[in-house]
């Protein structure tokens, strides 16, 4: 087992159980003893139980337990463990499969433990002691090399409805050829769909990736729990000076996790039924990410947003939009014209753009958005006939140039990586700058 707090008590202090509720028990004898967040040991008729201390009276404490299936009884034994929930990272977990407690569950060998623990609950560098972005990570897939290119240790995020080509966007980027260790989070995942992702979508590059599954039938802490613990193995990495891929899919099934514990335990809610705490945990995850301090590598995370409705400005999508420095959007329309991903780049942004592009890239990047801009416009229009060729010489040459940008940007995972977007496209649109160097700072 990798928890440490599960193999090491720090002391034997213990209480029992005085009652059982749907979502949680509530114990007697531990208040004295415990804070918010600490790991506890319930003695069930099947085995030991591991459970999180949720909020604290003067008389008993409230228990979420990790798993739904539990066995437990009045009466039973709960035991304080050490603290909060730790992990032992270590290299020999690439290419493995765990749970969000970290424990394996492909068919692999027990699992190696690092010299080290560290808290899943994990806190981020200082500000002042990170290091600078600017390093381009290159993805390999064109749209987004392209219209949102990606610094080493940004965080962006992808939004899109269901069925729009949001998993497989996040399959391609899985491949990015310029990241060293790859933690995927699946949470919240249909169980058919993990297997197909792991062994079918990832194939060759299956070695280098840590995976970490919660998946829908799973309990709402198992589900909060594993964007916590795929975060915390991308530190060990990125403590060793990798630069690291984490993808997260979903975060907002991370929110809805926390919306159920939290309406448990009758936080009262202000947002859609999302309740305050959900709010304040997006940011303390999501900060983590980005670059360490000297010396340490980079953690690159890309965060799938399932936006409810197609509806952009749903609460979480609204708050998230706010944390992450990017953000690319798949639209539904587009996906519908097999223009897939269906990335739109009138609606997309990357804030780090400017440190990666040149000048020359930069203008030319623009002046492609301008032309899809007016070609999306006028599409009514000309669809009726009723524009004239000669009559906007702008127009005439969006008409000329955006389908068969279009055409270029088509990517599936058939297709391997481009290395360099911009060398592609100056054999299929005349003008396209080459890649150069990043432009200097």
């Amino acid at each position: 087992m990798a928890l440490a707090t599960a193999r090491h008590p720090a002391h034997r202090v213990s209480g029992k159980v005085a009652r059982i509720s749907t979502t949680y028990l509530v114990v007697s004898g531990l208040s004295k003893f415990v804070s918010i967040g600490d790991a506890v040991s319930i003695a069930g008729l099947g085995g030991s139980v591991l459970a999180e201390v949720a909020s604290i009276d003067a008389d008993t404490i409230n228990v979420t337990p990790f798993v739904d299936d539990h066995r437990i009884e009045l009466g039973a034994r709960v035991t304080a463990m050490s603290g909060q929930l730790t992990l032992s990272p270590h290299e020999s977990w690439l290419g493995r499969t765990l749970n969000a407690l970290g424990q394996p569950i492909d068919s692999g060998e027990p699992l190696i433990e690092g010299h080290h623990a560290v808290g899943i609950q994990g806190s981020p560098p200082s500000p002042m002691l990170r290091n600078r972005l600017g390093q381009a990570l290159t993805t390999g897939v064109k749209a987004i090399d392209l219209f949102t290119p990606i610094c080493a240790g940004q965080r962006i995020g992808i939004f899109a409805g269901s069925g729009v080509g949001k998993s497989t966007l996040l399959a391609m980027l899985s491949r990015a050829p310029s990241s060293d260790v790859t933690v995927l989070a699946l949470v919240g995942e249909r169980s058919r769909e993990v297997r197909d992702f792991l062994d079918d979508t990832l194939g060759a590059t299956r070695a280098r990736v840590v995976a970490v599954v919660a998946t829908s039938d799973e309990s709402p802490m198992m589900r909060r729990l594993a964007p916590s613990t795929a975060m915390c193995i991308a530190e060990h990495f990125r403590d060793q000076g990798k630069n690291v891929l984490l993808i997260v899919d979903s975060l907002t099934r991370y929110a809805h996790s926390m919306r159920e514990l939290a309406l448990a335990a009758d936080e009262p809610p202000v947002a859609r039924g999302y309740p305050p705490s959900v709010f304040s945990a997006l940011p303390r995850l999501l900060e983590r990410a980005g670059t360490g301090e000297d010396g340490a590598g980079t953690i690159t995370a890309i965060l799938s947003v399932l936006v409810d409705g197609d509806d952009h400005n749903d609460p979480i999508a609204d708050a998230t939009r706010g944390i992450l420095d990017g953000h690319i959007v798949l639209d539904r329309a587009i996906a519908s014209q097999g223009r897939l991903p269906a990335v739109d780049p009138l609606a997309s942004l990357s804030r780090l753009a400017p440190k990666i592009r040149t000048k020359q890239q930069a203008q030319f990047v623009t002046q492609l958005i301008e032309f899809i801009s007016r070609f999306e416009d006028t599409r009514d229009l000309r669809a009726i006939g009723g524009y004239k060729v000669g009559s906007d010489p702008t127009l005439d040459r969006a008409m000329e140039v955006v389908p068969r940008l279009y055409d270029a940007m088509k990517q599936d995972l058939e297709e391997p990586p481009v290395d360099d977007v911009f060398a592609f496209l100056s054999q299929k649109l005349p003008g396209a700058p080459r890649q150069t160097s990043s432009p200097s700072r």
